[in-house]
């Protein structure tokens, strides 16, 4: 951009030394034809107030070009920033979800194996009952042929010899 404006400078320094060079040139009558009738003016001086007026009026344009410019990314900008906004809300959102899902679940899984550890203690409690029972049972049984193996070796004083 800087050598565009540059070489504009550079043109229009050149067109006003060489109006300043032939400045009486500009100014000499000369008779012009409008169409309809002739008058006497200076063509020169016409001519460089017609080339002012194109000028002023391409740089107008070009303001209003740039303006434009300027004001539809400004309008974008606006835009961008409210979308990137609202992805931002939704992502947070999506992550306060996730973390519910997740504490959610761990929940579940805790209430799980908090279930899970309570049917095993139970069972365990029926377990051990029930190995008490049989060790008991066991132990009786072992102590009734205790008994008997006794009673069959040793002989009770009480008997006749003849039972013996």
């Amino acid at each position: 951009m800087r050598i565009r404006s540059l070489l504009l400078l550079l043109v229009i320094t050149l067109v006003a030394a060489f109006a300043a060079l032939n400045w009486h040139v500009f100014l000499a009558d000369t008779p012009l034809s409008l169409g309809v009738t002739t008058v006497q003016a200076p063509l020169g001086l016409i001519m460089l107030g017609l080339l002012i007026f194109m000028v002023a009026y391409c740089l107008v344009y070009v303001l209003y070009l740039q303006s434009n410019v300027l004001l539809d990314m400004r309008r974008n900008a606006k835009e961008l920033q409210t979308h990137r906004e609202l992805a931002d809300k939704a992502e947070a959102s999506r992550f306060t979800e996730l973390r519910n899902f997740l504490e959610a679940g761990m929940k579940q899984r805790a209430e799980q194996d908090k279930a899970a550890q309570q049917a095993l203690m139970a069972r365990l409690d029926t377990m051990e009952n029930t190995l008490r029972s049989s060790v008991e049972q066991s132990g009786n049984s072992l102590s009734a042929y205790m008994g008997e193996i006794e009673d069959r070796l040793i002989p009770d004083k009480n008997e006749p010899a003849s039972l013996r």
